[in-house]
């Protein structure tokens, strides 16, 4: 697996990863309805660094790092991943933030943290964890879940 930053001509393949997770509305607080221009404008925001995972040739999952907050907080970092539905359980995801770990401590981030992990993605989860992040928060049905209504979202951190 090749993972490099993401270039003006991945946009399509970018889309073709992003664009059915936010339709799915499962695990990302986007609306479902949102433009491929607006989603993409998101993803691949002047703010963010992005970058994409390629197997054999084809992108397969994309990933953007970004500073959480600003002034004061800039130390910690946050980071959003999509893969397609072809690289699931193939070590995609994992080797992103491995990535994204990495990048992130040359970059001087002294921590990483997701702000809003749908609970119900136990995949995401389970996977964060073994990477050695911690929920150390939790927002009581924060998220509305298309199929299982109104779900906690999860704070997740990991010193750096």
């Amino acid at each position: 697996m090749h993972i490099r930053p993401a270039q003006m001509d991945d946009r399509s393949s970018i889309w073709s990863i992003i664009g059915p997770t936010i339709r799915a509305g499962e695990t990302y607080a986007l609306d479902r309805n949102m433009s491929e221009a607006d989603a993409l404008s998101y993803w691949l925001g002047d703010d963010r660094e992005t970058f994409v995972a390629e197997l054999d040739g084809e992108i397969v999952g994309t990933y953007y790092i970004r500073t959480n907050q600003r002034g004061g907080g800039k130390h910690i970092c946050n980071c959003g991943y999509m893969t397609s539905a072809i690289a699931t359980g193939r070590g995609v995801a994992r080797a992103m933030c491995q990535h994204s770990l990495v990048h992130a401590r040359q970059h001087g981030y002294r921590g990483m943290q997701f702000n809003f992990v749908v609970s119900t993605n136990t995949r995401a989860v389970s996977l964060w964890e073994s990477l050695g992040f911690e929920i150390v928060g939790r927002l009581p049905e924060a998220f509305q879940h298309p199929t299982l209504g109104y779900v906690d979202a999860l704070v997740m951190f990991q010193p750096l």
